[in-house]
């Protein structure tokens, strides 16, 4: 959340207060776990699903929130290379675009994400970013914190665009 300017954090919290008065009678533990048996049953059935649907929603933060998403689909049954395939090659077959990207291969665009530990072992390793490959150049996770904590020097200063 320190990187979310406090208009947003304010607009986002007004916005879930409302959904709480209006659905206190409902147990959200009882509905969060009946959204996971019906992510797994969409699996079973064959749907291809695809992460980071959920972008621009309240408390879903870019690139943070993915992380959660993906682990949170492990947990709802789906393999790990499910999940990852769900964040990669299905988004990309979904726009069409499988000719430029997707894959590492010859002539592809290669915006890469660099990971010190198998996501294949455990979706937890995801979060343990090495380094970031976008548009050819080479982002090392000391430049990736600089950039992060320059978000938050800004955000802490009300100086975002």
């Amino acid at each position: 959340m320190k990187y979310i300017p406090q208009s947003m954090r304010d607009r986002w919290h007004q916005t879930f207060e409302q959904i709480r008065q209006v659905r206190l009678d409902v147990d959200n533990r009882k509905r969060w776990q009946m959204r996971s048996q019906i992510v797994g049953m969409m699996h079973r059935a064959g749907v291809e699903l695809i992460a980071g649907t959920d972008m621009g929603a309240g408390y879903v933060i870019p690139g943070f929130s993915m992380h959660d998403e993906l682990q949170l689909m492990v947990e709802a049954g789906l393999s790990t290379l499910t999940v990852l395939q769900s964040a990669t090659i299905n988004a990309v077959k979904f726009l069409g675009k499988e000719k430029d990207l997707g894959t590492i291969e010859r002539g592809k665009l290669a915006d890469l994400v660099l990971l010190e530990g198998n996501p294949l072992d455990n979706i937890k390793n995801t979060r343990r970013i090495a380094a970031v490959v976008v548009n050819g150049r080479y982002l090392p996770k000391q430049t990736l914190q600089r950039l992060l904590d320059d978000v938050e020097a800004r955000v802490k200063n009300n100086d975002l665009p």
